[in-house]
């Protein structure tokens, strides 16, 4: 018999990643960077940074300088852990994630050794799958952490014991409702038919996202965004929009992903400021009739580095 609770605490084998600075150009590139946004885009600006929310893409790059193959990152990401059966990687849909930036990353990873320590901290199986909940640090070699990860993953269709079962050790932090009033701000931002080729060389190659054929047996007419990507984007609103244009005004994000986005669509971010140091937000897909794409979205915000005068 099947325990699911087995799950729980369950810790993956550490695993080393790198990055340099253009692979934060790059990144920057993929969540939809513009010329405009100097201290993203160009290593010379004096407030260059590694993006907040870029450790998210290092679960899927790992220590990889080339192309990852998604299906066997996928299963070696689930192995075989206890409480849970084997599960399909091609069937894995991401349903929510937080990024948490404990203190800024350097541009440059080299010789600081790099790690990601990684565990599951909540399982849930319903009637149409099995979600698994992980909690990922990036730490450097001496064990100093820099950035906190929780990912929900929705296993499409996978079975444990066919009955209704829900325990978690650590959650994130969740928004608190929306206030019922027009948003602070929107912030517009109209994808390219091609982000989601440039966001994959980031690292997550899953050919979802690229390959047609792969679309549709996944029931999508055409290669769909990253929901990262997405997550990026929204990220880059709250920091033009509430963050005074420093992207290390934002400490941390969370989201959940509720609707796809295909590369070319039109999209908004809604935000409201519900106090001093705390956002919520939602993303709608204008193209999409004002579908909700990104919902319960939170923001713990840093007081901005730049003052006015």
């Amino acid at each position: 018999m099947i325990r699911m609770e087995k799950a729980l605490n369950y810790k993956f084998e550490d695993q080393p990643v790198n990055w340099n600075t253009r692979d934060l150009l790059l990144y920057a590139v993929g969540i939809g960077a513009k010329a405009g946004d100097i201290g993203q885009i160009y290593e010379n600006d004096e407030n260059f940074n590694a993006f907040p929310t870029y450790p998210v893409v290092l679960n899927f790059k790992g220590d990889s300088n080339d192309v990852v193959d998604f299906v066997e990152f996928a299963s070696k990401s689930g192995g075989s852990v206890p409480g849970l059966p084997d599960m399909d990687p091609t069937r894995i849909l991401h349903g929510a994630q937080y990024c948490e930036l404990i203190k800024p990353l350097p541009v440059n990873s080299t010789d600081r050794n790099f790690h990601i320590k990684k565990r599951i901290v909540g399982v849930n199986e319903n009637p149409k799958g099995i979600v698994v909940d992980t909690e990922s640090v990036l730490v450097d070699g001496k064990g100093e952490a820099y950035a906190r990860m929780f990912s929900s993953t929705f296993n499409v269709g996978a079975k444990a014991t066919g009955k209704q079962f829900s325990k978690a050790i650590a959650v994130s932090p969740q928004a608190k409702p929306k206030p019922e009033r027009a948003a602070d701000h929107v912030v517009s931002d109209l994808t390219t038919e091609e982000q989601a080729i440039v966001y994959r060389l980031s690292g997550d190659y899953n050919p979802l996202h690229v390959d047609p054929s792969m679309a549709k047996m996944a029931g999508f007419k055409k290669p769909i965004l990253h929901g990262l990507a997405t997550f990026g984007i929204a990220a880059r609103a709250l920091v033009g929009a509430v963050g005074d244009g420093d992207q290390l005004s934002i400490e941390a994000i969370g989201c959940r992903f509720t609707s796809p986005v295909i590369p070319g669509d039109k999209l908004s971010t809604h935000i409201w400021k519900v106090s001093d140091e705390e956002c919520v937000f939602e993303m709608k897909n204008e193209t999409q009739n004002g579908k909700t794409v990104l919902g319960k979205g939170y923001a713990k915000l840093r007081k901005p580095r730049h003052s006015k005068l």
